[in-house]
């Protein structure tokens, strides 16, 4: 017996430093990430992203992989076990998916390393004259980080990995937004115009120099020399076909995105079918909501009323703001009613960036830092308040914040018993799952009481169901963009703006859509089993801690979680 707990302990040792290699390896390889976590060793660094760097981090990632295959699995129970489990999985698919080289694709006009830049300043700490030296350094470093996107690029290009022409047209807007003539006009000078008072007079002057030198000759021309690129090279360069199956290796390409953003097993046209079965369903409930309002036209034309009913939209970006504030609000009231365990770390709202927001989704969560230094933030896109109705905003808030993305993440960073793989990283079907699932958490919460904005609800889930018809339909089945607008448009109600750049999304992202609606259906079945099975000792708080306290997992270890819960409880 003191021989096998020696064994097991000796095991032990081995996958905690091997964790510990790894995390170590990734703050080092991407800066700022680091930052955001809470790890400041790096703060004047961005990385590097050459095929070089990219070939390395491959070969790092094998001797990982080949690190935990040589430790006994057959040591551990529990979640040592589980933790040897899922970091085995995701080297396995970090290793796969260098295979793709997608990494070559690191732009559409959705976004790309140059539009999330300039929002750097609101993620990185400034509130000493080192702060500052280290965010002069960075946007020093944009420069040398830029020539080497480009290289990137045009390799994609000569080698077949580039995204669709179609999803990189305007992709320059967001470039042209960051080239200025003046240094005050740029995003990346705001620091400078306002010191917090823990940086001393003195340094100012030097640094406010430093500052505008490193906007005007780093910044401005980098942006300058790559609108360059973008528009006389890689947009000319881009597919004319919208299919990842377009692709080297294309259908093995999608068949290994399917796999990462959904749970090995499931197939294209099973989740194809799954999409139009869920379309079907959701689309009833629809037309019962317009028969109960008392609408006497055709879906259609009720989709039209409800696109253009100005009782539905917003005067001005203030109020939408306003307004999803005081939905958040409410929902915090709702949420120990619903959960045991919530966290500590606080959520604000922002708009999305201007220079984004037309080209941008709906709204997006950004994480909080990992030490706890700055809350999570729910982005709101008030561009175009004509496609932002608020029948949706209920859903849309319940989602990107409470009970949604904000309450998994920041709790999930918040389970110090877990490995950080694990506090910081995840499965996209759960995390995606949970949020749409949280939409749903609203009908038990007092939302959707009026029967418009419970129709913007079943629009959010007819958009996810249409997701797993549409990706599929596009890189699967070889739909045009065209066709899967029209499916978009036939079934939702969502505005034509919308529907485009979500379509777009969905080529420029291959897969990540089908992780929202599947994710979710897994967890309401193994809630509704779970409530079968256990009848009236079912308790909703503790099945909340069950499915969130183990942080993003892959579906199947989550029903594992679920069933065994339910076996102990009977």
């Amino acid at each position: 017996m003191a021989a096998k707990k020696q064994d097991k302990n000796a095991e032990l040792k081995k996958l905690k430093k091997l964790f510990a290699d790894e995390w170590e390896f990734r703050l080092r390889e991407s800066p700022m990430f680091a930052t955001y976590f809470g790890d400041h060793r790096f703060d004047d660094k961005l990385g590097s992203v050459s095929e070089a760097d990219e070939l390395r981090r491959l070969a790092e990632d094998r001797k990982f992989l080949e690190r935990i295959k040589k430790i006994k699995r057959s040591a551990f129970d529990g979640e040592d076990r589980l933790n040897y489990d899922i970091f085995l999985r995701m080297k396995e698919d970090d290793v796969e998916g260098y295979r793709y080289r997608d990494y070559l694709m690191p732009i559409s006009k959705a976004g790309g390393f140059h539009s999330g830049f300039p929002e750097m300043r609101l993620r990185v700490p400034l509130k000493t004259a080192d702060d500052y030296s280290n965010y002069i350094a960075r946007l020093n470093a944009f420069k040398p980080l830029v020539e080497q996107y480009i290289e990137l690029m045009r390799t994609g290009i000569k080698e077949g990995y580039i995204p669709p022409k179609i999803v990189l047209e305007g992709a320059e807007d967001s470039i042209k937004a960051q080239i200025v003539e003046q240094p005050e006009k740029s995003l990346f000078y705001k620091p400078f115009e306002e010191y917090p008072k823990t940086v001393k007079e003195a340094n100012r002057k030097q640094l406010t120099k430093k500052g505008r030198d490193a906007v005007m000759r780093s910044i401005v021309p980098s942006y300058r020399t790559f609108l360059k690129f973008v528009a006389e090279e890689y947009i000319p360069a881009g597919r004319a076909d919208a299919s990842a199956s377009s692709l080297p290796n294309g259908k093995e390409y999608y068949g290994f995105r399917v796999k990462i953003f959904t749970a090995p097993g499931l197939t294209a046209e099973r989740i194809h079918k799954t999409g139009l079965d869920e379309v079907k369903r959701i689309h009833e409930g629809m037309e019962k909501i317009i028969r109960d309002v008392g609408f006497k036209g055709s879906f259609q034309e009720f989709r039209e009323f409800m696109r253009t009913d100005a009782r539905f939209y917003s005067a001005t970006p203030e109020a939408l703001m306003k307004e999803a504030a005081f939905i958040l609000k409410k929902m915090d009231g709702e949420l120990p009613r619903l959960f045991k365990t919530l966290p500590r770390v606080p959520y604000g709202i922002r708009p999305v960036p201007e220079y984004t927001a037309p080209k941008s989704t709906t709204a997006y969560y950004w994480p909080p830092a990992g030490d706890g230094s700055s809350a999570g933030f729910y982005y709101i896109n008030t561009y175009d308040l004509k496609s932002r109705p608020l029948y949706e905003l209920e859903a849309l808030s319940l989602h990107e914040a409470v009970p949604g993305h904000h309450l998994q993440i920041a709790l999930m960073q918040e389970l110090k018993n877990l490995p950080n793989f694990r506090r910081f990283g995840g499965f996209t079907a759960f995390v995606e799952g949970w949020a749409l699932y949280s939409e749903r958490l609203g009908l038990e919460s007092g939302f959707y009481k009026d029967p418009y904005s419970n129709f913007g609800r079943l629009i959010y889930e007819m958009w996810r169901a249409c997701r797993l018809v549409v990706d599929t339909g596009l890189h699967y089945f070889g739909w045009s963009r065209e066709k899967a607008i029209e499916f978009m448009t036939e079934y939702t109600a969502l505005t034509d703006l919308n529907i485009r750049n979500e379509v777009d999304r969905y080529i420029a992202w291959p897969g990540q859509a089908l992780a929202y609606k599947i994710g979710e259906l897994k967890i309401r079945e193994l809630r509704a089993f779970a409530e079968k099975r256990l009848g009236t000792k079912f308790d909703l708080r503790e099945f909340h801690d069950v499915v969130l306290l183990s942080g993003a997992i892959p579906l199947d270890v989550l029903e594992a979680k679920v069933k065994a819960w339910i076996i102990k409880r009977t």
